[in-house]
């Protein structure tokens, strides 16, 4: 049995419809009740639902074999997990945005960035030779320089249409974003042919879209 955990919400709707795709009966994932741990296909998976940062830990400490979670949050957590495949569903973009019109790299004075991934936006204006103060927002980041917290922010964007709406726009592009399928590295080795088996039903369905 592999045991995957699946990062609650969007990832989840796309990866239970990859898994349906592919064969697997995905029952369980639908009518879930209050279940923590859900059987998927012939009992040959298990499913654990977690938060994004928790698919990480449960997968970098072994007691899941896997974990389906945006490349935005292991760009932000890292971690010792191989990245086996990009699922192709989740898709967005990580951005550096601020008020419309406004300059970010004009004059010299000092800059704040505000995001919910200081991690991704210290090593992005790292890689620019920029020295920045990264301020850390749990809610809408949007909000940050509108009330002239931070010069901009760094942020993911699917549509576009939360900044517009705030008269913010997109300064950069910093990185596309997707659903990845990630592992142990103990598991791979252990699970091998498993992993094999299931990675090449999941390409099947990947490769059509």
């Amino acid at each position: 049995m592999i045991r995957i955990a699946l990062t609650k919400g969007r990832i989840e709707e796309g990866a239970v419809e990859l898994l349906r795709a592919a064969g697997y009966d995905c029952t369980a994932l639908v009518d879930k009740g209050r279940r923590l741990l859900f059987p998927v296909g012939d009992g040959d998976i298990e499913v654990v639902l977690a938060k994004a940062a928790d698919v990480i830990t449960y997968a970098e400490h072994g007691v899941c074999d896997a974990g389906v979670v945006g490349a935005d949050t292991l760009m932000e957590h890292g971690g010792g997990l191989y990245e086996l495949m990009d699922l192709k569903f989740g898709k967005c973009r990580f951005c550096l945005a601020g008020i419309k019109g406004k300059n970010f790299y004009n004059g010299y004075s000092h800059k704040v960035i505000a995001t919910k991934y200081p991690n991704v936006a210290k090593k992005y204006m790292h890689s620019r030779g920029i020295d920045v103060e990264v301020v850390k927002i749990e809610g809408s980041v949007e909000l940050a320089p509108l009330l002239s917290l931070a010069d901009a922010i760094v942020d993911i964007v699917e549509t576009g249409n939360t900044l517009l709406a705030n008269g913010l726009e997109i300064y950069e592009e910093i990185a596309p974003v997707s659903a990845r399928f990630v592992v142990n590295p103990a598991s791979l080795k252990l699970k091998k042919p498993e992993f094999d088996h299931l990675l090449d039903r999941l390409n099947s369905v990947i490769e059509k879209k």
